[in-house]
């Protein structure tokens, strides 16, 4: 599916946590509604069974509780998207990425093949659909989580090119899939960030690191080999870039994909290079953005926000402007459009428990609120979403506010700026009261009691808030009916 990531070291984060944050996008001409729940080990599967792929896996016997943010809907599968485990382990599955002819041909994707005249299904391999599921109830940090789910590639394949993020207090680590069976990873500096739109995105690579010591980079096993015998490399003077290697350099990148890292990378660094005119060290079009870069200043929950909201606010590509040029309005994809589905944030902290940020539909007009992990429920309003159009969930609720907003864009943009504020400013205090109390408690069953204490009141706070703008942005798009009157002695 179509996503957009951003990865966020310790060293590069405003209070020491790595962070990992991800839209949830959903293909076009459609919403996937989707839930935030707690999956406990006894739900958990002993054998897995993809709904599209058809493929079956046996599973460890000792899962760890988790969070998920599956489809709300039955149909094709789980989905669980993004979570943390029990043992402090975030992940977020997937960033649908690209790749090229040679490496397709070189290991073609795992695909499922019917049954058809008397001849039986061949299963294919795993994909986005599977990948949290059978990886995250079983790891106990960010780099077990790479190796894991690097066996399973080997073992079963995919049928589809995937971006993964694992994270723990200490380290992230990326993982992108090259072809049916085999994929690289490489930790995120902790000084740093990466940004990574719908494309493959590694671009410097150790193969000596990842075969031998594995400090920085991991690879599956043969891939030294496969590179060479492909004929692969690239790479000219020494040095091999994976990007060049594995990636896509297609026209159509530099309309759905380059623009948006560009934007990101442009925001966070906005005088570490030139993004802009004729001197512009990087473009919209640029192949070669890097894929990490250290921040001018220390990254914040809400700069991650914003970024993953983004539709090139002060450039001439914004699809809102009401001045200037429009010539080149919507000119690229944004990343916060109509069709995303949810935009998780997973706040490792170095002091307190993990956070997992959720915001549902549409970034350009939602808002970001916290969640304590160590819980054995989650609130109502965050769980009950279903297919039913309602306000009685946050899903649907941000669903429309969008929808009236983008309609009524001009009235209505101060108003979810509030909005926005609002949240945060409520989200951050409460946090700081119950981080607080977690403190001074030891008792494990008391500390998960006030963890859910917590989470019901951000919460009802959203529900309050979220129904206070639907009023708001519902009074200024009927005010632009053309039924309506503009004199009030009419």
């Amino acid at each position: 599916m179509p996503c957009t990531t951003i990865l966020v070291g310790k060293k590069a984060s405003y209070d020491g946590s790595t962070m990992i944050a991800r839209n949830d996008d959903s293909p076009s001409g459609q919403f996937t509604p989707k839930k935030f729940v707690v999956v406990h080990p006894e739900e958990q599967p002993k054998k897995y069974k993809s709904v599209l792929s058809h493929v079956e896996i046996d599973l460890p016997e000792d899962p760890m509780r988790y969070t998920a943010v599956p489809n709300a809907l039955d149909g094709e599968g789980i989905w669980a998207a993004h979570g943390v485990n029990a043992a402090g382990v975030g992940m977020t599955a997937t960033e649908t990425i690209t790749s090229n002819a040679r490496v397709l041909g070189a290991d073609p994707l795992v695909e499922y093949v019917p049954a058809k005249d008397g001849v039986e299904e061949i299963s294919g391999g795993i994909g986005e659909e599977d990948i949290v599921s059978l990886v995250l109830p079983y790891i106990h940090s960010a780099r077990e989580g790479v190796t894991r789910l690097g066996s399973l590639l080997e073992k079963y394949g995919t049928y589809e090119m995937n971006g993964i993020a694992f994270s723990d207090k200490n380290e992230i680590w990326w993982l992108e899939t090259i072809g049916g069976h085999h994929w690289i990873a490489r930790r995120v500096p902790d000084d740093a960030y990466v940004v990574m739109p719908n494309q493959f995105g590694i671009d410097a690579f150790d193969l000596e690191d990842a075969l031998t010591e594995q400090k920085e980079h991991m690879c599956s096993a043969d891939l030294k080999e496969f590179i060479e015998k492909n004929h692969l490399d690239l790479s000219q003077g020494g040095g091999f870039s994976a990007r060049d290697a594995f990636g896509s350099h297609d026209d159509s990148d530099h309309v759905y994909n380059t623009a948006r890292a560009w934007y990101m990378l442009r925001t966070l660094n906005p005088r570490t290079k030139v993004w802009d005119g004729p001197n512009a060290e990087y473009t919209p079009f640029s192949d070669d953005l890097p894929w990490c870069m250290v921040p001018e200043k220390k990254i914040t929950v809400e700069d991650v926000k914003y970024v993953l909201s983004s539709h090139y606010q002060g450039t001439p590509y914004d699809p809102y402007a009401s001045y200037g040029d429009k010539t080149m309005c919507g000119a690229y994809r944004s990343i916060g459009i109509n069709r995303n589905d949810v935009m998780t944030l997973i706040q490792m902290r170095p002091e307190g428990e993990p956070i997992q940020w959720l915001a549902f539909a549409s970034n350009a007009f939602n808002v970001l609120a916290p969640f304590y992990t160590d819980m054995d429920t989650t609130p109502g309003y965050l769980s009950g979403t279903n297919g039913k159009v309602s306000t009685e969930n946050f899903y649907w609720m941000s669903r429309m506010i969008a929808a009236m907003a983008d309609a009524s864009y001009s009235k209505s943009v101060f108003h979810i700026e509030r909005y926005q504020e609002k949240v945060a400013a409520k989200s951050h205090e409460i946090l700081n009261r119950y981080d607080t109390l977690l403190e001074q408690e030891t008792d494990e069953e008391t500390r998960k009691k006030l963890q859910e204490e917590a989470n019901e009141k951000i919460a009802g706070m959203l529900q309050c808030a979220a129904a206070d703008t639907l009023d708001k942005v519902l009074y200024e798009l009927s005010g632009q009916m053309k039924n309506a009157y503009a004199r009030s002695d009419a």
